[in-house]
């Protein structure tokens, strides 16, 4: 009878912790000053929400053409963009993907021990734009352009973040100086980086019908920047979903137990 009732007043407990960390995802580790970030729906958010397949394309289609040549993806694989809840690429669509990145991988050594490139294939992860940090700095006037694996994460507000920054570049105040290179930016810490404005409208094709705008170009590669940080998100919250299903039966099986044990002493 004592183990009845200490699961009783346990399982209420569970069931709160299932619905917190199973359908909730955590915040960002970062955060932001400034202005209050710009509000954007997406179809992944709440407890039920999933992914736009044809955002997330278009969105690696923006990465691609525009991001890709600073940015790097160091803990992605071309593979991943063909697995379940993903940007629902076939197995043969990643394979040309790969083959088409802009930059070679570089493999080796060869059979004489030197160094050679080759187009890349579904199992290489995606190349990175420089062949060390001193080159990246160097070509960002000494910023370090950050991983885009998981960007939406590593930041307060995360994609919300991610769209309000690429939006958000105006004329700065009359009282800042900005740095030689800088840009003005309020939803950046500090309001200055040293990324231009990488977005503009008609920047990038899409052959889906979907506007080629700024708006809709930084919200498809927010988007697709929080499916890369959490590629998961979808089967973690079906696991969350059902075991919630299941406390809440659990629980109901032990209240109606705990009843039936203590009916004799309470009456």
């Amino acid at each position: 009878m004592n183990k009845a009732m200490t699961l009783t007043r346990i399982a209420p407990i569970a069931l709160a912790a299932a619905i917190s960390t199973g359908l909730s995802a955590p915040a960002g580790a970062a955060e932001t000053t400034g202005p209050a970030l710009k509000n954007v729906e997406f179809s992944f958010e709440g407890p039920f929400g999933t992914f736009d397949r044809g955002q997330l394309q278009r969105g690696y289609k923006v990465y691609v053409e525009v991001c890709a040549s600073c940015h790097s993806m160091n803990l992605l694989s071309f593979r991943n963009l063909a697995e379940d809840g993903g940007p629902g690429f076939t197995r043969e669509q990643v394979a040309v993907l790969a083959a088409e990145f802009p930059r070679e991988v570089v493999d080796g050594p060869d059979e004489v021990g030197d160094m050679f490139e080759r187009p890349g294939k579904p199992s290489d992860r995606f190349p990175p734009p420089f062949p060390n940090d001193a080159a990246a700095r160097a070509s960002n006037n000494g910023a370090m352009p950050p991983d885009f694996s998981v960007l939406a994460k590593a930041r307060a507000g995360g994609p919300d973040f991610i769209y309000s920054l690429l939006t958000g570049y105006e004329d700065p105040p009359a009282h800042m100086e900005l740095r030689a290179g800088s840009y003005y930016n309020p939803y950046f810490p500090g309001g200055q980086l040293s990324m231009a404005p990488p977005l503009m409208d008609e920047l990038v094709e899409y052959t889906d019908g979907s506007p080629m705008t700024t708006e809709q170009y930084a919200k498809d590669i927010s988007a697709f920047l929080m499916w890369t940080a959490e590629p998961k998100m979808e089967e973690r919250k079906r696991l969350g979903f059902q075991v919630m299903v299941f406390l809440i039966v659990l629980s109901g099986l032990l209240y109606f137990s705990k009843k039936k044990l203590w009916r004799d002493v309470e009456h």
